[in-house]
């Protein structure tokens, strides 16, 4: 009898990465590849699934029996009502400031909203340049409308930036009388089954007919699947961008964290601005693997960077003019190296102090998944500044969305 399979496909900031579980929850494919075009372009993301899906093993394709999708959190496009994209999409990382006094009026009690970077002030932004007639989807709920060829559906948390309640299950009354609010999806909860495969997608890709959509999460929460995350554990996302996310007892609603629902538990967390994104404007992967092992990292450099990827912060501090400070850059390639590794450590010492502010307490152990999890020396540093032990999961976030279907109902 042929196994059946599950499978977990992954948006991040750079490319996509597909994982293919069995029914013993064991990794039996996976594969990545880059973005074709820039990161904003939606035609990015179909470009790489489609590349994906065709290098899947035939025998994958035929019993391929549920598919979740994670994506990018707060990334958001505009699309006609036939689900296809209307100009780029609005990055997570890309403030929206124009719309301040309407922001304020329509989040009364939600502070969390009341941010540039929220979903709602980049839907405004979306709204203004192109009217009401068309529908606001995040990134994996866009794409999973790619698969169904239906685009009414969101998923509960990729839509908290954009205002869902998930103690109350509804959108907030402020956008009741609202010309856009049928520009919004309707929601359902991460890792139910949405609908079956748009039967001509089945057939071009050779995949299973019966292929059952399940709703996904955002990237962070399917890292945080994939890592098996317990009650006294932190978790530390080292991508392009550093997400750090915890266990609580009840939902927070403050500007700069997002607290999420996932298999039941209550999470909290925030996602900085700064990662492993500016590592790659200055070194290479491999330069970074030689460079790390001149670094000794129970030593301190006397330099003070702060590491952004690009001008504005999120979390820890909510600041969308603050600057990112790179210079000054020693002769060192491994000294400078150094320097950045420690100005990450300091902005995640600096959300997990924001974290214990509004929670009352740090984390015994924290779990690290992503790209940076992988490197000795950071991990190190990050011991030494953070003062938490420290352990590095090697799964992947598209395993963690695998995880989800299976668990799916």
């Amino acid at each position: 009898m042929p196994d059946t399979f599950y499978g977990g496909l992954d948006f991040g900031t750079s490319g996509a990465r597909i994982s293919i579980i069995n029914f013993n929850k064991k990794l039996v494919y996976s594969n990545s590849v880059p973005y074709l075009y820039s990161f904003k372009n939606p035609n990015s993301w179909i470009n790489s699934c489609e590349n994906l899906l065709e290098s899947l093993p035939i025998e994958v394709k035929i019993n391929l029996n549920k598919l979740a999708i994670s994506g990018t959190s707060g990334t958001l496009t505009a699309v006609n009502l036939k689900g296809e994209p209307i100009g780029d999409a609005i990055p997570y990382d890309q403030p929206c400031n124009e719309n301040e006094i309407l922001l304020e009026s329509l989040t009364s009690g939600e502070e969390h909203l009341r941010t540039p970077y929220s979903s709602l002030a980049k839907a405004l932004r979306l709204i203004d340049k192109y009217g009401t007639n068309i529908l606001l989807r995040h990134q994996s709920d866009w794409i999973t409308g790619w698969f169904l060829k239906d685009w009414t559906y969101g998923e509960e948390g990729n839509n908290l930036k954009i205002g869902w309640d998930l103690e109350k299950e509804s959108w907030p009354r402020s956008y009741r009388n609202t010309s856009w609010k049928k520009c919004l999806p309707k929601i359902i909860k991460s890792g139910e089954i949405i609908g079956q495969i748009n039967s001509d997608l089945a057939e071009r890709f050779d995949l299973n007919k019966k292929l059952i959509l399940i709703s996904g999460t955002t990237d962070s929460n399917a890292s945080l699947i994939a890592a098996g995350l317990e009650k006294e554990d932190g978790l530390t996302v080292l991508g392009t961008t550093i997400v750090v996310k915890k266990i609580i007892d009840n939902p927070i609603k403050k500007q700069g964290i997002t607290t999420h629902r996932v298999s039941g538990d209550w999470i909290c967390g925030g996602a900085s601005n700064a990662g492993c994104g500016i590592l790659s404007k200055f070194f290479s992967d491999l330069e970074i693997k030689e460079l790390s092992r001149q670094i000794n990292p129970s030593k301190k450099t006397s330099l003070n960077l702060l590491p952004l990827n690009s001008k504005g912060e999120r979390f820890p501090i909510n600041n969308s003019n603050l600057d990112p400070v790179l210079d000054p850059r020693p002769v060192s390639d491994s000294l400078y190296l150094h320097a950045l590794f420690e100005g990450l450590a300091n902005i995640e010492l600096k959300g997990w102090e924001k974290l214990r502010e509004l929670t009352g307490s740090l984390p015994k152990k924290i779990i690290t998944i992503g790209g940076g999890s992988k490197n000795p020396q950071w991990r190190k540093i990050r011991e030494r500044i953070i003062n938490i032990p420290i352990v590095s999961c090697k799964k992947t976030t598209s395993f963690g969305t695998a995880l989800l279907a299976i668990n799916s109902k």
